[in-house]
């Protein structure tokens, strides 16, 4: 819609707004990373924040926004010469997910520097957003590559681009706000670091404001100009808010004992390096200066910690972010207050005004309303805004409380034929330990990841070729080659090749895929010994969190009993596989051909869905086969003929063997065998015993490539 929703109108999400003020006061700040379910007005809010920033000052005509007051000495449309500026907006742009890098950071116009010998650069989105807001959406699902060129520029004020022989840098100074849905997959910690500070939202669950979400949203749809006019004197009060704290921002003292604060507060949480110190001083500055004070007090240190920190915690993938309170103010309060006189003066009066009900969230589908932020000295009423965060986290609790200990012993299942026995509660995985990179062979199209070799648009050179569609990497050597030949034909005379769009030769690039890692866990009453179920469970989640490191797509099949159960549909949300894995209850028969089969139906399915992705079978199990199901017959003949049907398939696979005990049946080595992959115990998954698995993969699929054309001759 033309009209956006009012920044004011948005009902709760506390944390949310007052984040995103702060970076609107102090762009220095580092932006805002906003994580949260569907429908919590994540986007809402922030394409209405744009509404709330002042005008800028622009160079007329300078395409990279310079100020006339201050303009860039490195401007590619410079030098500018003094002169009135234009004042315009502050733009909101945004990345979509599929942006190239091209339209990212800008590129050179390639026929014009080959044809007319000159050098033009077309800027792109980083330039677009110099001085405004950049907003990616899903930022958990843009591919690695921009999420660093994209945090570098942020964190350096300026862009720089050096590619095809062209060198450019602009300045690229604006408030970077990402969106994401965690089911969908997590940022790497790497990344989240990046961002200044994090919040986390939930939908409300008060009906009263649930109502007033769907009463606000319906009231906008039907009129948006209309809603939004009735929410015009809330928005200039806040925009002229925002104006008076940028400009008391400069005036704001950060004293000895807020500064010795934020360190211990970052030391008593271990987190790593020194970006959160500075990010809480920055953002302790700011509220103070959104407070209307000069002054920064215990209240701005803890709230800024509250932002800052939580992200800043995790130590892998599976770690719910938080922080604990309780310990974030006996550690603030080893500080006494340098000088009691200022205590009065930060307004007391509006402090035990709280909005507690307001933090928990709105539900619209990106909409709501709320009221105006905090006003006064707002940062003691936003520390109520916390406990969503810990509401959000909830589902993961169970992985940190299990029923009982992992090294108390159970009675022995039931024996090697499978004759399954009662169901037992899930056991806590062991410690996960890291393993060395199973690949799936051949070369592949995949998207970009970290696992196997594939064609990517990132990576080493290998060679040219006609671009198929649209040209997105110029390979100079082979497009002059090409054109060379024809020059006099032409009828050049200038000092630029004459190029046609047939001389142009697109880059061949090797780099790496992310894959479809599919596990396929034996939960059956032979893998229920307690200890050994923790073992294999601390495996799986080893190879979780590398593919999680490689950027993959996950899936969870298990079966025990009769059947097989897709406990986990393929998806890029390694934290989801985990919790679904810590569940994980034991006992029964063992049906691995119904196992088997399932994988193959979802992989048959996923194929239909991204057929780009190749898979990766990791089958967990001892090998027994004491179960045929619904499908009748004899188990083994049954898993044998499962296990060769996703050979053919051309499914790449490893099995984990997970038999134990004196006598061995090494069933889990025969069902490698008719998969096709290697078969690995799982004291060999780790790190320092796993060089040749890689090497055994590719080998066993060689090997039974070669069985099949011998066979067919």
């Amino acid at each position: 819609m033309s009209t956006p929703y009012p920044f004011t109108a948005v009902v709760g999400q506390t944390d949310l707004r007052l984040a995103l003020l702060l970076n609107a006061v102090s762009p220095a700040v580092g932006g805002v990373l906003v994580r949260g379910e569907k429908g919590t007005a994540k986007s809402t809010a922030v394409r209405a924040l744009s509404a709330l920033l002042p005008q800028v000052d622009v160079v007329p005509g300078c395409r990279f926004s310079c100020a006339p007051a201050a303009p860039d000495p490195a401007c590619p449309d410079g030098p500018h010469e003094p002169g009135p500026g234009a004042a315009r907006p502050a733009r909101m742009v945004e990345l979509p997910v599929g942006a190239s890098e091209d339209r990212l950071v800008g590129a050179l116009d390639i026929e014009r520097a080959l044809a007319e010998g000159v050098k033009a650069f077309e800027p792109g989105l980083l330039a677009d957003a110099h001085r405004g807001i950049l907003y990616v959406d899903e930022v958990n699902l843009l591919h690695d590559h921009l999420i660093d060129l994209l945090l570098d520029a942020a964190a350096m004020g300026a862009s720089y681009v050096e590619r095809e022989g062209v060198s450019v840098r602009h300045a690229a100074r604006f408030l970077l706000v990402g969106t994401m849905n965690p089911e969908e997959g997590e940022l790497r910690p790497q990344l989240l670091d990046r961002f200044g500070l994090t919040v986390e939202v939930a939908a409300s669950r008060e009906p009263a404001q649930r109502v007033e979400v769907v009463r606000r949203r319906l009231a906008y749809e039907d009129d948006p100009a209309g809603f939004a006019a009735r929410w015009a004197g809330d928005e200039h009060e806040v925009r002229a808010r925002v104006v008076a704290a940028r400009a008391l921002l400069p005036q704001v003292r950060l004293g000895d004992t807020a500064l010795l604060r934020i360190a211990a507060t970052c030391a008593g949480f271990e987190v790593d390096g020194m970006r959160a110190d500075i990010v809480m001083a920055r953002t302790a500055t700011a509220l103070a200066a959104w407070a209307g004070r000069t002054e920064v007090l215990k209240e701005d240190v803890r709230q800024a910690a509250l932002l800052a920190l939580p992200h800043r915690r995790r130590r892998n993938p599976f770690d719910a972010p938080g922080l604990d309170e309780d310990k974030l103010d006996e550690i603030l309060d080893r500080f006494p207050d340098e000088d009691p006189e200022p205590e009065p003066e930060p307004e007391p009066d509006p402090d035990p005004e709280p909005e507690a009900p307001d933090d928990d969230g709105d539900g619209g589908d990106g909409g709501g309303g709320g009221g105006v932020p905090p006003q006064g000295p707002g940062p003691r009423t936003e520390t109520e805004a916390e406990a969503p965060t810990e509401t959000a986290d909830a589902p993961e609790a169970p992985a940190d409380a299990p029923e009982a200990p992992a090294d108390a012993p159970d009675a022995p299942q039931p024996s090697a034929q499978g004759a399954g026995g009662p169901e037992q509660a899930a056991v806590r995985a062991a410690e996960p330990f890291r393993t060395k990179m199973l690949s799936v062979p051949g070369l592949g199209e995949g998207a970009a990841g970290r696992r196997s070799r594939a064609r990517t648009a990132h990576g080493r050179t290998t060679g040219a070729q006609r671009p198929a569609g649209q040209l997105t990497k110029l390979h100079l050597a082979a497009t002059v080659h090409a054109a060379a030949p024809h020059q006099k034909a032409r009828g050049r005379t200038g000092r630029g090749l004459v190029i046609r769009k047939d001389d142009l030769r697109q880059a061949t690039r090797e780099g790496r895929e992310g894959n479809l890692v599919l596990f396929v866990v034996d939960a059956s009453g032979s893998m229920a010994a307690r200890q050994r179920m923790s073992a294999v469970k601390g495996a799986v989640l080893s190879l979780l969190l590398d593919a999680y490191q490689r950027r993959d797509k996950v899936g969870l099949i298990t079966f025990r009993g009769t059947a097989a159960e897709l406990a986990l549909p393929p998806t890029s949300s390694v934290d989801a596989a985990a919790a679904r894995l810590e569940k994980l209850p034991t006992g029964g028969r063992t049906p691995l051909a119904a196992g088997l089969l399932k994988a193959h139906e979802v992989l048959r399915i996923e194929r239909l869905r991204d057929p780009s992705r190749r898979p990766l079978l990791v089958v967990v199990t001892d090998g027994r086969a004491t179960s045929a199901g619904a499908l009748g017959g004899d188990p083994r003949e049954l898993s044998g003929r499962s296990a060769r049907l996703l050979q053919a398939a051309g499914v790449a696979s490893v099995v984990v063997d997970c038999e134990s005990g004196p006598v061995r049946l090494g069933l889990a080595g025969v069902l490698a065998a008719d998969l096709g992959g290697p078969a690995v115990s799982l004291d060999g998954l780790r790190a320092d015993s796993l060089a040749g698995l890689v090497k055994n993969v590719r080998t066993a699929v060689s090997s039974s490539a070669s069985d099949s054309h011998r066979r067919a001759a």
